[in-house]
């Protein structure tokens, strides 16, 4: 018990140190970095409580995949850093009132009265044949089947507006309209010039030979 709780410590530590030096972090590349130490230290803890599917999935998910592809957009953006620190301290009131706001809510959520060791103690040991996928795809779909379907509509609005954040239309590029491509027709690309047949340099030679012989 004691050794649990050292580990569930080490890796709370952690984590919170990987948070704090995501959003503090002035390189975009060390903040993807931390992020995925954070992934690493979360994947622990789920150890710790035997979700070992949960854990995997986020190892190999978000660490595997998805921080993967942000470490290639970040690299590959140029993001220009002294432009991203103009507007600092114009939106910090902002960001503090709503940090203040999201630590509240969290205090408020998870306190003693609804997680603390009282209400979920530890996790009972569980039979050979028990399975972490199958026991989540069940309250995921009945339990919590709402609550799934809304963060599924969140995520989409979510990609919509980084998709439509991040696109750039420049004046100098040029742009074909597919539609316009599909209506084109042979005689618009393709024109057939008839052209009479001309000798090359060795066969005027040759004809000059051959009159003067």
């Amino acid at each position: 018990m004691m050794y649990t709780t050292a580990l569930f410590y080490f890796f709370a530590a952690i984590l919170v140190f990987a948070g704090l030096r995501v959003i503090t972090a002035r390189n975009p590349v060390h903040a993807a970095l931390y992020l995925v130490l954070a992934f690493f230290t979360a994947a622990g803890l789920w150890m710790l409580l035997e979700a070992e599917f949960l854990a995997i999935v986020l190892v190999l998910v978000y660490v595997g995949a998805v921080m993967v592809l942000f470490l290639f957009v970040v690299m590959m953006l140029d993001i220009n850093l002294d432009k991203l620190r103009e507007g600092f301290w114009k939106y910090l009131p902002v960001a503090g009132f709503i940090s203040v706001l999201l630590v509240i809510e969290m205090a408020l959520i998870l306190g003693g009265r609804h997680f603390g060791l009282e209400v979920m103690g530890t996790p009972s040991p569980q039979p050979a044949d028990y399975s972490n996928t199958r026991e989540l795809g069940r309250l995921l779909y009945t339990d919590y089947v709402y609550a799934f379907e809304l963060a599924a509509v969140i995520l989409l609005v979510a990609i919509v507006a980084a998709i439509a954040l991040t696109l750039r239309r420049r004046k100098d590029s040029k742009f074909i309209d597919p539609a316009e491509q599909v209506k084109v027709k042979r005689n618009d690309r393709l024109r057939i010039v008839k052209m009479a047949a001309e000798k090359g340099p060795e066969a005027r030679i040759q004809d000059s030979g051959e009159k003067g012989a």
